[in-house]
């Protein structure tokens, strides 16, 4: 591992593109990404696909994570309307791939669950060849809610593990590492034909062991899929990145995640939960 603090190191180039089109239409229909508000570092490569991570249940978030910069604070009420939107985003974009993600909602009852299972929902209606894949908060460890999610029958279940256990009182204050493993277990156990997914962040003060233990902690929880990429700053208010990682060794931890038994392994400085997750579900099931 490199420890670089003062500048992006060479191998991290974040392109430029125009990305009109896609926000216009997103716009229309009143639709957040976590491609915006989280300040995602390849947001012109997917909307110029065009994609994109639709973000549901509004842009303010009830915790207050220290790597994420998606605003925290007390949400609005649900838009009953919203999961049909999403559906005619996706259709007017010609998806056949749909990632849905959200805030964290620790003030519904159900986290949001049934509104996420609406939105599965409506998308099968207005897209029924597409895949989707779902990025959900922890739901506060709440079995039911994330049975409701599984039932609407998404074609991924992912929950980013994010950091190592170590930092997680740091990176994640109101969240769990083991709370997050466990949502892979019950998930994994209850519907063991929908594919799992997580992600990792590095280059927040890690050590390499330490990552290498939350790769096998994920894997050992049931997961199938798994990305890892370089944390970014994303505002001053952000913790600092600690060290740029080398290249060398994403591939290493590739290497390494491929060996416990993952079926997909996206490792690089600029890998994201949600990018390329089209190419990555493809290459799994033509095998």
């Amino acid at each position: 591992m490199l420890r670089l603090t003062m500048r992006l190191p060479e191998w991290i180039k974040i392109p430029a593109a125009d990305l009109h089109q896609t926000k216009n239409l997103l716009r229309s229909h009143r639709i957040n990404t976590v491609c915006e508000e989280a300040r995602c570092p390849n947001k012109a490569i997917c909307f110029s696909k065009p994609t994109a991570a639709f973000m549901i249940m509004g842009n303010c978030c009830t915790r207050n994570c220290a790597f994420c910069s998606v605003s925290p604070g007390t949400p609005e009420a649900l838009d009953p309307a919203e999961p049909e939107r999403v559906a005619e985003a996706a259709l007017e974009l010609g998806l056949r791939y749909v990632v849905v993600t959200s805030v964290t909602r620790d003030d519904l009852p159900d986290g949001g669950a049934s509104h996420f299972s609406s939105t599965i929902r409506a998308l099968k209606n207005a897209l029924p060849d597409a895949v989707i894949e779902v990025l959900t908060p922890d739901f506060c460890g709440d079995a039911k809610a994330l049975e409701t999610v599984l039932n609407a029958c998404p074609d991924v279940f992912n929950h980013n593990i994010e950091t190592v256990k170590r930092l997680y009182a740091t990176v994640r204050p109101q969240a769990d590492y083991q709370r997050s493993l466990e949502v892979h277990r019950v998930a994994a156990a209850m519907r063991p034909d929908i594919k799992t997914k997580s992600g990792l962040m590095v280059g927040l003060g890690e050590t390499a062991d330490e990552v290498r233990e939350a790769l096998t902690d994920i894997r050992n929880a049931g997961c199938d899929f798994l990305t890892v990429g370089q944390y970014l700053r994303p505002a001053k208010i952000n913790l600092p990145v600690v060290e740029y990682i080398n290249p060398e060794f994403f591939e290493e931890l590739k290497a390494y995640a491929l060996g416990l038994g993952f079926e997909f392994v996206a490792s690089g400085p600029l890998v994201r939960s949600s990018m390329n997750a089209e190419e990555m579900y493809n290459s799994v099931i033509a095998l």
